[in-house]
């Protein structure tokens, strides 16, 4: 898959800093969004945020261009529905060609060279379609899960906070946890603080699984490679 951070709030951790500063200052001038002290501006965010006031996370955002990833992964994603999406439209765009996902535990049994035929066999039926003037909106009902797709993702911090405790988890599906940990990977280069212990609740402390715990806590091992 491709993932890339396009976009995002200039001096995200100062601007959410600031709004904290809102709520306990009597003014506060436009300067300090660009001139208060980066020292002081972390303690004032890992403080708040630290005492349960997320609310603050939401004046930064975060998009990220997605794309060669699953249909099978884009339903899931946009079950997180405090977010905005564009995604490529199999009605407009004809997919002739396009490629799709193999799932590696399928790559490496018995049935991969039948998955690929079965894939190839779709792709060839349904360019047939579109040659014979059935209209793309049609012709793509026969197009599989696994078929690639892109989309424009944007988040505010604070859902991508949520977003990592659930899809970075080892109990997320194996190809949206892979996209939330390049993502994480991704804001915490830029966002380092806001970031720091985002990820799935094990990196916190106990696991919010409960009996479907993996057993496997992720900070026995890095996050990132």
């Amino acid at each position: 898959m491709h993932v890339s951070l396009v976009k995002y709030t200039q001096d995200p951790e100062k601007t959410c800093a600031v709004a904290a500063m809102y709520s306990v200052k009597e003014k506060i001038d436009d300067a300090m969004f660009t001139g208060v002290d980066y020292d002081k501006a972390m303690s004032v965010l890992r403080r708040t945020v630290a005492s349960g006031h997320h609310s603050v996370l939401e004046h930064a955002s975060f998009t990220f261009n997605v794309s060669e990833v699953s249909r099978a992964l884009t339903h899931q994603l946009v079950r997180h529905r405090i977010a905005s999406y564009t995604q490529q439209s199999q009605r407009y765009v004809k997919l002739k060609g396009k490629g799709y996902v193999t799932p590696e535990k399928i790559e490496k049994s018995e049935f991969a060279k039948e998955y690929h035929a079965t894939i190839d066999k779709i792709n060839d039926f349904y360019t047939r379609m579109l040659d014979a003037k059935i209209p793309a909106e049609d012709a793509r009902y026969i197009l599989p899960n696994a078929a690639h797709t892109s989309i424009v993702i944007t988040m505010n911090a604070r859902e991508l906070l949520h977003f990592f405790s659930l899809r970075s988890c080892n109990r997320a599906q194996w190809e949206i946890r892979a996209l939330s940990d390049e993502m994480l990977k991704q804001v915490k280069a830029v966002a380092p603080a806001i970031f720091s212990k985002a990820g799935p609740s094990c990196i916190r402390g106990a696991c919010s699984e409960g009996e479907w715990t993996c057993g496997k806590p992720r900070t026995s091992e890095p996050l990132f490679k």
